[in-house]
């Protein structure tokens, strides 16, 4: 099956690393005209340079601010096809103690991974129900079905919600024509973060994760890319409100 989306227009968040570009070269790769944001704007830019996508600095978590991405993209392209939401993330945080966990270190979890979704999906329904077309792709985790690897309590409270939140957009908007999806990634060294962690297992830790995966082996941030492009795809017209797990057959 060949995917194209020739004449489409993709906004994907969290492009400055991991899987978050790939995605974005994914799209582009399909025909795709391909938006990405995010809010290191260093390494977008770079990105964006090379790539020859157009970049947009951005707080997702900020309601206008995410409404004047999206604005400006159709004011500037005149439609608005595909809304990848990849930011989020674990910004710094490591696990700890359910004591421990400060009032600031939930919210910025929560903004991060579900307001940001949230406010873009919201604002990108406009152009897609006057168009009768639209895909929305939240990148969700293992950690949004199950306790996380992590052990951070918001992480895995806000991967819940940004399931949720993927299951009632597509309640609201699929009348409209319009679908919501999420990719549930499994473990995948895609950037600091991801990294950090992993050396953290130490040899017999990460020996042991990767036997707990039935394919014997890691995800790359391409194996999410795949899924999200076929979700953002014409051929998955009748799938919506479904959360697919990418992680090898852990879950």
């Amino acid at each position: 099956m060949e995917i194209r989306l020739d004449g489409r227009v993709a906004l994907v968040t969290g492009a400055a690393q991991g899987i978050g570009q790939a995605i974005a070269r994914a799209l582009k790769e399909a025909g795709c005209l391909v938006v990405v944001a995010d809010r290191n704007g260093e390494g977008l830019t770079a990105f964006a340079v090379a790539e020859a996508m157009m970049p947009i600095v951005l707080d997702v978590s900020r309601r206008e601010a995410a409404h004047d991405a999206v604005h400006s993209i159709v004011d500037h392209q005149g439609r608005l096809d595909i809304l990848v939401n990849a930011a989020g993330g674990v910004r710094g945080q490591v696990g700890g103690p359910v004591e421990a966990v400060t009032e600031e270190s939930w919210r910025v979890l929560f903004e991060a991974n579900v307001d940001g979704a949230f406010w873009l999906s919201q604002a990108a329904s406009l152009p897609m129900s006057a168009q009768g077309w639209g895909r929305i792709v939240n990148i969700a985790s293992g950690a949004g079905l199950r306790p996380s690897l992590t052990g951070i309590q918001a992480y895995t409270a806000a991967k819940h919600a940004l399931v949720g939140l993927t299951k009632q957009l597509s309640q609201d908007l699929g009348p409209k024509g319009i679908t919501s999806n999420a990719v549930a990634p499994g473990f995948v060294r895609s950037n600091p973060a991801t990294e950090r962690q992993w050396q953290s297992y130490g040899p017999e830790g990460q020996a042991r994760l990767v036997q707990g995966i039935h394919t014997r082996r890691l995800g790359t941030a391409e194996d999410i890319a795949h899924a999200t492009l076929f979700l953002a795809s014409e051929q998955a017209g009748w799938i919506s409100g479904q959360i697919l797990s990418v992680d090898g057959g852990r879950s």
